[in-house]
């Protein structure tokens, strides 16, 4: 008997495997790690670094032990379970569980990666294996998410940085312009960064030098369970009066609940 069937009879008459969604911005875009399938089924399609759960072997371990063992990472800045996938047929031929994981690194993170594996673009993604690019669009989906309530930021960004720098950052994983300003008021006004004494260097156009920013924590903190970043309108409807208009304006710039305090999502324009 194989070992990989005797994990399957302890688990069940069925296999579980842990997936690794591993998110970097990557030239002012969100990228995923994947790695080309060279055997069937779905040979020639890019898939998700993972690999089988041992016999007692917990997920999270199993996960980052088949990241480390796929690319070397030197350091996940963030890692958390995302959801498990049961579907009886999502793998041809067998009965699959999967547990997929969302890691997030810095961008000074370069991992040494093998020939089959590069990073793409989560807005252009090749063709996927299984049910994988499903899986890649919910971990899209946590992350925006946790941009509006959480300091999750820090996993993305580097240990200093300008608040343009932060800027293009969430641009990339929420997938929408943000405001620097906006960007900037409610972040500070959340306790989630803090200006350094430090000052960016000089580039070639001249300018003041601007000054450097840190995350107050570098581990994950709930600042505001109610708060959704959404994008900014651009323009409001014609005809209005200038008072409306005002009260519009007003309406839909970015909020918070620290000025709206109500146990309802508030909706934050960046």
């Amino acid at each position: 008997m194989r070992n990989d069937e005797a994990i399957g009879e302890t688990v069940g008459c069925f296999r579980h495997e842990a997936l690794g969604v591993v998110f970097q911005v990557r030239k002012q875009r969100l990228s995923v790690l994947l790695w080309r399938r060279a055997e069937s089924p779905f040979d020639g399609t890019w898939a998700l670094p993972g690999g089988l759960l041992e016999a007692g072997e917990r997920l999270g371990a199993s996960a980052s032990r088949h990241l480390a063992a796929k690319v070397d990472i030197p350091q996940i800045a963030h890692l958390e379970q995302l959801e498990t996938r049961s579907d009886p047929v999502r793998v041809p031929g067998e009965r699959m569980l999967a547990t997929a994981y969302l890691a997030l690194v810095t961008p000074d993170a370069r991992p040494s990666l093998p020939a089959d594996t590069a990073w793409h673009p989560v807005d252009a993604l090749p063709s996927t294996a299984f049910d994988h690019g499903s899986i890649i669009g919910s971990a899209r989906n946590r992350l925006r998410a946790k941009l509006s309530y959480t300091n999750i930021g820090f996993a993305l960004a580097p240990e200093a940085f300008t608040i343009s720098q932060l800027r293009d950052t969430y641009a990339a994983a929420l997938g929408h312009p943000v405001s620097a300003t906006n960007l900037q008021r409610i972040l500070t006004r959340r306790g989630v960064i803090e200006p350094t004494t430090d000052v960016s260097r000089p580039t070639s156009t001249g300018g003041r030098p601007a000054t450097l920013y840190r995350f107050a924590a570098r581990e994950l903190v709930v600042t505001n369970p109610f708060a959704a970043f959404r994008p900014r309108r651009t323009a409001l409807r014609p005809m209005m009066t200038d008072s409306a208009r005002r009260q519009g304006t007003e309406r839909h710039t970015m909020t918070d609940s620290a000025r709206q305090p109500r146990p309802s999502p508030t909706r934050a324009s960046v």
